[in-house]
């Protein structure tokens, strides 16, 4: 016979039970299998009074091979994509063929073109990189010129040599000298 309690438990409504492996003290000597069973003729609420994701679950479980469309209800996105997966399984044999090969053609297609995109990439960043590398080194020998004339240029006008012959060795125009010997005083 049941207990008191036990009796209880077998007439309640209760739609979700845990029953875990206990020793004959009834205390749990292995926390780590636990079974969950759900009772779901006892799950009786209406679309209206779904509250939690836990309820909208339980509905779908209950009600998902009678549905023709996704209540209102459960528009979560977990819904939308159990909904398709649902459609997808309902699928004859011959649609479920035609939807796999349309599948591999899309996949095949997006890695192909995922491919062009990162080798498109790689090759951007190595032409970047040498087309950054090859201005740099300009810049560097234009720089390093000019640096170089002006280093001559102020020399010579520390020997005391006049504008115009100080012009014909370096390049600079008289008034670009003018400005280097202000610069220097």
């Amino acid at each position: 016979m049941f207990s008191d309690d036990e009796s209880n438990h077998a007439s309640s409504k209760e739609v979700r039970h845990e029953v875990k492996l206990k020793n004959q003290r009834c205390e749990v000597f292995y926390d780590k299998m636990t079974f969950i069973y759900l009772e779901m003729p006892h799950f009786t609420k209406t679309l209206p009074e779904l509250e939690t994701i836990y309820d909208k679950w339980l509905y779908v479980l209950k009600h998902l091979p009678t549905l023709t469309e996704r209540p209102a209800a459960l528009q979560e996105r977990v819904f939308k994509r159990l909904f398709e997966a649902a459609e997808i399984a309902r699928f004859t044999s011959e649609e479920k063929g035609l939807y796999e090969a349309s599948l591999k053609s899309y996949r095949d297609l997006k890695n192909v073109i995922d491919t062009a995109f990162d080798e498109g990439k790689i090759e951007g960043k190595i032409e970047g990189l040498i087309e950054g590398e090859a201005k740099g080194k300009i810049e560097g020998l234009i720089e390093g010129e000019a640096k170089g004339k002006i280093e001559i240029a102020l020399n010579l006008i520390k020997k005391g040599l006049s504008i115009e012959l100080i012009g014909e060795v370096t390049g600079f125009s008289p008034q670009e000298i003018k400005k280097l010997i202000n610069d220097l005083e």
